[in-house]
Protein backbone atom coordinates (compact mmCIF):
# COMPACT_ATOMS: atom_id res chain seq x y z
CA UNK A 1 0.00 0.00 0.00
CA UNK A 2 1.35 3.26 -1.08
CA UNK A 3 -0.34 6.92 0.82
CA UNK A 4 -0.73 9.01 -1.88
CA UNK A 5 -1.45 12.72 -1.23
CA UNK A 6 -2.85 14.99 -4.07
CA UNK A 7 -2.72 18.46 -3.77
CA UNK A 8 -4.83 20.39 -6.38
CA UNK A 9 -4.56 22.90 -8.98
CA UNK A 10 -5.71 26.73 -9.86
CA UNK A 11 -9.43 27.52 -9.53
CA UNK A 12 -9.76 23.79 -7.85
CA UNK A 13 -10.65 22.73 -4.20
CA UNK A 14 -9.40 18.68 -3.03
CA UNK A 15 -13.02 17.55 -4.18
CA UNK A 16 -11.50 17.24 -7.95
CA UNK A 17 -9.20 14.32 -7.12
CA UNK A 18 -12.58 12.67 -5.89
CA UNK A 19 -12.79 10.13 -9.12
CA UNK A 20 -8.89 9.71 -9.15
CA UNK A 21 -9.56 8.91 -5.19
CA UNK A 22 -11.85 6.18 -5.94
CA UNK A 23 -9.74 4.30 -8.07
CA UNK A 24 -6.89 4.59 -6.32
CA UNK A 25 -8.12 3.32 -2.95
CA UNK A 26 -9.83 0.16 -5.40
CA UNK A 27 -6.24 -0.64 -5.93
CA UNK A 28 -5.47 -0.78 -1.89
CA UNK A 29 -3.51 2.53 -1.64
CA UNK A 30 -4.41 5.38 0.72
CA UNK A 31 -5.21 9.28 -0.09
CA UNK A 32 -5.49 12.37 1.02
CA UNK A 33 -6.91 15.13 -0.91
CA UNK A 34 -6.54 18.06 1.21
CA UNK A 35 -8.36 21.35 0.12
CA UNK A 36 -5.35 24.64 0.27
CA UNK A 37 -5.85 27.58 2.27
CA UNK A 38 -8.33 30.26 -0.04
CA UNK A 39 -9.62 27.76 -2.57
CA UNK A 40 -13.10 26.10 -2.66
CA UNK A 41 -16.39 28.35 -3.04
CA UNK A 42 -16.54 29.73 0.56
CA UNK A 43 -13.31 29.80 1.51
CA UNK A 44 -11.25 33.37 2.92
CA UNK A 45 -9.64 34.39 -0.34
CA UNK A 46 -6.57 36.94 0.63
CA UNK A 47 -4.22 34.66 1.47
CA UNK A 48 -0.23 34.00 0.07
CA UNK A 49 2.04 31.21 -0.74
CA UNK A 50 2.66 30.35 2.31
CA UNK A 51 -0.70 29.86 3.56
CA UNK A 52 -1.37 27.34 0.98
CA UNK A 53 1.64 25.88 1.92
CA UNK A 54 0.97 25.69 5.21
CA UNK A 55 -2.50 24.04 4.59
CA UNK A 56 -0.96 21.57 3.05
CA UNK A 57 1.95 20.70 5.57
CA UNK A 58 -0.80 20.74 8.46
CA UNK A 59 -3.18 18.09 7.11
CA UNK A 60 -0.27 15.80 6.41
CA UNK A 61 0.68 16.39 9.86
CA UNK A 62 -2.52 16.14 11.38
CA UNK A 63 -2.95 12.70 9.75
CA UNK A 64 0.28 11.44 10.77
CA UNK A 65 0.95 10.19 7.30
CA UNK A 66 4.79 9.59 6.67
CA UNK A 67 6.25 7.69 3.62
CA UNK A 68 4.11 9.73 1.22
CA UNK A 69 4.13 9.75 -2.77
CA UNK A 70 3.09 13.89 -3.01
CA UNK A 71 1.23 14.63 -6.14
CA UNK A 72 0.84 17.94 -7.22
CA UNK A 73 -1.13 19.03 -10.41
CA UNK A 74 -0.79 22.08 -12.36
CA UNK A 75 -0.17 25.18 -9.40
CA UNK A 76 -0.09 22.74 -6.85
CA UNK A 77 3.62 21.98 -8.53
CA UNK A 78 4.77 24.78 -6.63
CA UNK A 79 3.02 23.83 -3.71
CA UNK A 80 4.61 20.60 -3.02
CA UNK A 81 7.69 21.98 -3.79
CA UNK A 82 7.21 24.33 -0.09
CA UNK A 83 5.56 21.30 0.99
CA UNK A 84 8.60 18.60 0.56
CA UNK A 85 11.01 21.59 1.80
CA UNK A 86 8.94 21.59 5.15
CA UNK A 87 8.66 17.75 6.10
CA UNK A 88 11.34 15.71 4.04
CA UNK A 89 11.51 13.29 6.20
CA UNK A 90 7.63 12.52 5.54
CA UNK A 91 7.66 12.53 1.62
CA UNK A 92 8.89 9.04 -0.31
CA UNK A 93 8.59 10.49 -3.58
CA UNK A 94 7.61 13.93 -5.62
CA UNK A 95 5.22 13.22 -8.56
CA UNK A 96 4.12 16.75 -10.76
CA UNK A 97 1.04 15.86 -13.25
CA UNK A 98 1.75 18.67 -16.15
CA UNK A 99 2.92 20.54 -12.70
CA UNK A 100 4.79 24.07 -12.35
CA UNK A 101 7.98 23.61 -11.41
CA UNK A 102 9.34 27.01 -10.97
CA UNK A 103 12.81 28.17 -11.13
CA UNK A 104 14.34 29.42 -7.69
CA UNK A 105 12.71 33.27 -6.69
CA UNK A 106 10.97 32.93 -9.80
CA UNK A 107 7.11 33.08 -9.68
CA UNK A 108 4.08 31.34 -11.20
CA UNK A 109 3.24 34.51 -13.14
CA UNK A 110 6.45 34.47 -14.38
CA UNK A 111 6.04 31.12 -16.11
CA UNK A 112 2.97 31.84 -18.08
CA UNK A 113 2.97 33.93 -20.94
CA UNK A 114 2.91 37.73 -20.52
CA UNK A 115 -0.16 38.47 -22.01
CA UNK A 116 -1.71 35.57 -19.77
CA UNK A 117 -0.14 37.03 -16.71
CA UNK A 118 -1.31 40.21 -17.43
CA UNK A 119 -4.99 39.47 -18.08
CA UNK A 120 -5.50 37.34 -15.05
CA UNK A 121 -2.88 40.37 -12.63
CA UNK A 122 -5.92 43.34 -14.34
CA UNK A 123 -8.87 40.83 -13.33
CA UNK A 124 -7.26 40.01 -10.05
CA UNK A 125 -7.39 44.06 -10.00
CA UNK A 126 -10.63 45.03 -10.60
CA UNK A 127 -11.94 41.88 -8.08
CA UNK A 128 -13.47 43.02 -4.73
CA UNK A 129 -10.66 39.94 -3.45
CA UNK A 130 -7.79 39.81 -5.22
CA UNK A 131 -9.20 37.15 -7.52
CA UNK A 132 -9.26 35.83 -10.85
CA UNK A 133 -11.18 33.22 -12.95
CA UNK A 134 -10.92 31.82 -15.97
CA UNK A 135 -13.41 32.36 -18.88
CA UNK A 136 -14.83 29.38 -19.81
CA UNK A 137 -14.34 29.75 -23.63
CA UNK A 138 -10.60 29.54 -22.67
CA UNK A 139 -11.17 26.62 -19.92
CA UNK A 140 -13.03 24.45 -22.84
CA UNK A 141 -10.76 24.83 -25.62
CA UNK A 142 -7.07 24.66 -23.64
CA UNK A 143 -7.87 23.40 -19.98
CA UNK A 144 -11.04 20.38 -21.07
CA UNK A 145 -10.31 19.81 -24.90
CA UNK A 146 -10.40 16.20 -24.35
CA UNK A 147 -14.20 16.36 -22.88
CA UNK A 148 -17.52 17.11 -24.69
CA UNK A 149 -19.14 20.13 -24.19
CA UNK A 150 -21.39 18.80 -21.01
CA UNK A 151 -18.64 17.72 -19.12
CA UNK A 152 -16.68 21.23 -20.50
CA UNK A 153 -19.72 22.81 -18.44
CA UNK A 154 -19.99 20.64 -15.80
CA UNK A 155 -16.48 21.07 -14.78
CA UNK A 156 -16.41 24.60 -15.00
CA UNK A 157 -19.14 24.45 -12.27
CA UNK A 158 -16.67 23.21 -9.77
CA UNK A 159 -14.44 25.81 -10.33
CA UNK A 160 -14.36 29.09 -7.92
CA UNK A 161 -11.87 32.25 -8.59
CA UNK A 162 -8.12 31.71 -7.87
CA UNK A 163 -6.47 33.87 -4.80
CA UNK A 164 -3.96 36.17 -7.31
CA UNK A 165 -0.74 36.82 -4.02
CA UNK A 166 -0.17 32.89 -4.58
CA UNK A 167 0.52 32.88 -8.60
CA UNK A 168 2.50 36.16 -7.29
CA UNK A 169 4.83 35.55 -4.50
CA UNK A 170 8.34 35.08 -6.15
CA UNK A 171 9.69 31.41 -4.38
CA UNK A 172 13.14 30.91 -2.93
CA UNK A 173 13.54 27.46 -3.97
CA UNK A 174 17.18 26.33 -2.71
CA UNK A 175 16.03 23.91 -0.26
CA UNK A 176 14.27 21.98 -2.64
CA UNK A 177 16.84 22.14 -5.26
CA UNK A 178 19.03 20.71 -2.45
CA UNK A 179 16.47 17.93 -1.84
CA UNK A 180 17.44 14.27 -2.96
CA UNK A 181 13.43 13.02 -2.84
CA UNK A 182 13.34 11.46 -6.02
CA UNK A 183 10.76 13.07 -8.09
CA UNK A 184 8.39 11.95 -11.44
CA UNK A 185 6.83 14.03 -13.75
CA UNK A 186 3.79 13.29 -15.84
CA UNK A 187 3.14 14.67 -18.84
CA UNK A 188 -0.84 14.34 -20.41
CA UNK A 189 0.30 14.86 -24.18
CA UNK A 190 -2.67 16.83 -25.47
CA UNK A 191 -2.44 19.50 -22.56
CA UNK A 192 -2.20 23.16 -24.05
CA UNK A 193 -3.25 24.95 -21.01
CA UNK A 194 0.40 26.69 -21.47
CA UNK A 195 0.57 26.80 -25.46
CA UNK A 196 3.13 24.05 -26.59
CA UNK A 197 6.39 25.02 -27.65
CA UNK A 198 8.33 27.76 -26.05
CA UNK A 199 5.82 27.88 -22.93
CA UNK A 200 5.10 23.97 -22.65
CA UNK A 201 5.08 21.28 -19.75
CA UNK A 202 7.32 19.14 -21.08
CA UNK A 203 10.43 19.40 -21.09
CA UNK A 204 10.47 22.94 -20.02
CA UNK A 205 9.29 22.25 -16.52
CA UNK A 206 9.85 18.65 -16.21
CA UNK A 207 13.72 19.32 -17.33
CA UNK A 208 13.77 21.42 -14.06
CA UNK A 209 13.51 18.51 -11.97
CA UNK A 210 17.46 17.19 -12.82
CA UNK A 211 17.24 13.07 -12.45
CA UNK A 212 13.16 12.21 -13.04
CA UNK A 213 11.15 9.35 -14.18
CA UNK A 214 9.00 10.47 -16.73
CA UNK A 215 5.38 9.10 -17.28
CA UNK A 216 3.23 10.12 -20.56
CA UNK A 217 -0.48 10.07 -21.04
CA UNK A 218 -2.89 10.45 -23.32
CA UNK A 219 -5.13 13.66 -22.31
CA UNK A 220 -5.43 17.48 -21.30
CA UNK A 221 -4.86 19.22 -18.39
CA UNK A 222 -7.86 17.95 -16.62
CA UNK A 223 -7.33 14.33 -17.02
CA UNK A 224 -8.64 13.94 -13.40
CA UNK A 225 -12.07 15.25 -14.96
CA UNK A 226 -11.77 13.36 -18.01
CA UNK A 227 -9.83 10.22 -17.62
CA UNK A 228 -9.81 9.72 -13.84
CA UNK A 229 -8.82 5.70 -14.10
CA UNK A 230 -5.92 6.24 -16.92
CA UNK A 231 -4.65 8.62 -14.19
CA UNK A 232 -4.51 6.79 -11.18
CA UNK A 233 -2.80 4.17 -13.10
CA UNK A 234 0.03 6.44 -14.42
CA UNK A 235 -0.24 7.80 -10.69
CA UNK A 236 0.54 4.54 -9.09
CA UNK A 237 3.59 4.38 -12.02
CA UNK A 238 4.55 7.20 -11.37
CA UNK A 239 5.04 6.72 -7.68
CA UNK A 240 6.19 3.44 -7.75
CA UNK A 241 9.61 2.46 -6.01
Amino acid sequence: MTTFVLVHGSWHEGTAWDAARRSLEHEGHRTLAPTMAGHGKKAYKKVNHADCTRSIVESIVANDLRDIVLTGHSFGGTVICKVAEAIPERVRRMVFVNGFVLRDGCSLTDEVPPQTAAVFSEMARKSADNTFMIPFPVWRETFVNDADLEMAKWTYEQLSPEPFQPTADKLDLKKFYSLSIPRSYINCTEDIALPPGEWGWHPRMSGRLGLYRLVQMPGGHEVMYTNPELLARKIIEAGRD
